[in-house]
């Protein structure tokens, strides 16, 4: 597992916004593993660490592209499919985020096929209209992000 400096977080932790602190952990847990996520590295984080790292990847890609976005680049298996939506319910206590996350992987699931494929630049933005379904999903999250984020 993973360990950062417990006095450097604490100090780090009042120091920065919650959404600097959430990228700050990250990126020492991405520096401790090699800087990429792999399957052979995945066992070094905890599972707390998986969670803010899946938080994190939310956040990078629903703020720049929507879950369309975050579903393209790859990362829907590892925040949809494990345990992250349930912890973000059961251990963060953030329900409506928990459901938000359940929903997309609901019409994830339904055009998993359409959504893997590779595909051009334009092929791809056309996916925003033809899934328009997940405007309103990026639109929940961008209109509570601040209220998650801080939670």
């Amino acid at each position: 597992m993973i360990k950062l400096n417990k006095e450097e977080v604490m100090q780090k932790s009042s120091e920065l916004s919650p959404i600097d602190f959430i990228t700050y952990l990250t990126d020492g847990y991405l520096d401790a593993i090699g800087g990429a996520l792999t399957a052979d590295n995945m066992e070094m984080l905890s599972a707390e660490q998986h969670s803010v790292l899946c938080y994190r990847y939310v956040l990078d890609e629903v703020m720049m592209g929507g879950f369309i976005q975050l579903i393209l680049n790859g990362y829907a298996p590892y925040v949809l499919e494990g345990p992250f939506p349930y912890v973000v319910k059961k251990e963060w206590g953030m329900k409506d985020f928990s459901k938000l996350l359940y929903a997309v992987k609901k019409e994830y699931h339904k055009h998993q096929e359409e959504l893997s494929a590779d595909m051009t630049d334009e092929e791809f933005m056309a996916l925003y209209e033809e899934f328009s379904v997940f405007d309103d999903f990026d639109d929940e999250f961008v209109s509570n992000e601040e209220q998650w984020t801080n939670m």
